[in-house]
């Protein structure tokens, strides 16, 4: 598995994933994604702002997130202060076909490592308090559970937000 930078050429095969990804989301009860958001806008502000990480194996697209220091107001509810730099990991997502094999710890591998290249402490993530798989990886990475949110662009869902300090 290879996790790289990704790119303004890599929007077209995000997209088909994400395509894959949201109806099994939506399927299992969580209805964080939709078919307006994400959407290929997002991932090019991502790739053009350097925040798109591709995994790949055997040379095809396994996953992806941004990598990015941008934090939701909302975090302020669990306590966290949203002027405190911090890596926060959004858009994490694996395809149906890799599910299982490490993509989402390598991803979340290299926000650490995009944290400690930066001299950034403090890791953040949020997810949809459905998701179940995420819930489970972030604890087995070293991430506390700080509590749980609303977020006003995606009213009526309620996310678990996790947060892990560097050594």
């Amino acid at each position: 598995m290879q996790v790289r930078p990704g790119s303004l050429e890599d929007v077209p095969a995000v997209m088909a994933l994400i395509h894959r990804v949201v109806p099994r989301m939506r399927a299992a009860g969580n209805l964080q994604w939709d078919a307006e958001y994400p959407n290929a806008g997002v991932f090019e502000r991502d790739a053009k702002e350097g925040q798109l990480w591709i995994a790949e194996d055997g040379g095809q697209l396994a996953g992806l997130t941004a990598i990015t220091t941008d934090q939701e107001p909302e975090y302020a509810e669990v306590g966290w202060d949203p002027t405190e730099v911090a890596i926060v990991v959004h858009r994490l997502a694996v395809d149906p076909a890799f599910q299982g094999r490490g993509v989402a710890m390598a991803l979340m591998l290299q926000a650490e490592a995009v944290a400690r290249s930066r001299g950034i402490a403090v890791l953040r993530v949020d997810t949809n308090a459905r998701h179940e798989a995420t819930r489970r990886l972030f604890p087995k990475l070293g991430y506390a559970l700080a509590g749980e949110i609303g977020l006003g662009f995606r009213p009526g869902l309620r996310f678990c937000c996790y947060e892990k300090r560097l050594a």
